[in-house]
């Protein structure tokens, strides 16, 4: 686990491969990783220590400012959030249920982070990007009480204007648990074909 992780999110993908390039270039980094996102954004990830990170979001910015959307920077991210941002998935949800949902990747990530350093909560999965428009969400089990609280620091992190949505659900229903844990997307659970997710 490396303590710091960064994020940059582009609206250009040609601006978004030459920024990953010079992150990789600027700054020994442990890992970049790069790719495309729905709707034809570029994501660049880069992981290692903190100076490290650092010195390459400031070359990613500097190369690709002008298609900038959105970036992160956390200099000690959560275990959880590292581990959910590599698709870990825990679930049902508990007591309650939070939802955090922004206009960004990389809001998501700085409002989870946040949240669960800030309250004793599980951050139960994200989701980010492909098939939400480029839309991303946070779920976060726990006490009422505590689920609240992280909710309550998660947004206080997001620009009001990346903020779409969030809200806190005592004893979610079982079979909404399942609508939401099993399988998420509307049309896998209707029996659309795969190429239906692309609208998102």
């Amino acid at each position: 686990m490396h303590p710091a992780l960064a994020l940059l999110e582009f609206t250009s993908i040609a601006a978004g491969i030459k920024a990953g390039d010079a992150m990789i270039k600027r700054g020994p980094v442990a890992a970049i990783t790069a790719g495309t996102v729905h709707p034809g954004r570029y994501l660049v990830m880069g992981t290692g220590a903190v100076g490290d990170v650092e010195e390459a979001v400031a070359a990613g910015i500097e190369s690709g400012a002008a298609t900038l959307v959105d970036r992160v920077l956390l200099p000690d991210v959560h275990p959880s959030v590292a581990e959910a941002v590599r698709g870990a998935r825990l679930g049902p949800a508990g007591e309650a249920l939070g939802v955090i949902e922004t206009a960004t990747v990389a809001a998501t990530l700085e409002a989870a982070d946040a949240a669960v350093k800030g309250a004793t909560v599980d951050l139960l999965e994200v989701h980010l990007a492909d098939g939400l428009g480029g839309k991303a969400y946070a779920l976060f089990s726990g006490s009422v009480s505590d689920v609240q609280a992280a909710v309550a620091i998660g947004v206080g992190r997001v620009d009001p204007a990346l903020l779409v949505g969030s809200v806190v659900i005592p004893q979610l229903h079982g079979e909404m648990g399942e609508n939401v844990f099993t399988a998420p997307r509307f049309g896998s659970r209707v029996g659309w074909d795969g190429g239906f997710d692309a609208a998102g």
